[in-house]
C-alpha cells in the first residue's frame, strides 16, 4: 500500500511540473487536449499504459 500512495504522489509531483514552470505553454497544450476527439484521447491513454507497464516490468 506504501509503494502505490509512493507513486500516486511521483504522480502529482510529476503533473504539476509543468503548470508551476511554464503555465502559458501547459494553457495551450491543454487547449490542444480539449479540441482532440475521444479516439484520440483514448489512444494517448492506452499508450500511457502500455508505455507505464513496460517500464514497471522492465524496473523489475
Amino acid at each position: 500500500m506504501t509503494e502505490l500512495l509512493s507513486a500516486l504522489a511521483l504522480v502529482l509531483i510529476i503533473e504539476g511540473l509543468m503548470p508551476l514552470i511554464s503555465p502559458t505553454r501547459w494553457r495551450e497544450v491543454f487547449s490542444r487536449v480539449l479540441a482532440m476527439s475521444d479516439g484520440q484521447i483514448r489512444f494517448i491513454g492506452l499508450v500511457s499504459i502500455v508505455l507505464g507497464a513496460l517500464g514497471l516490468l522492465w524496473l523489475r
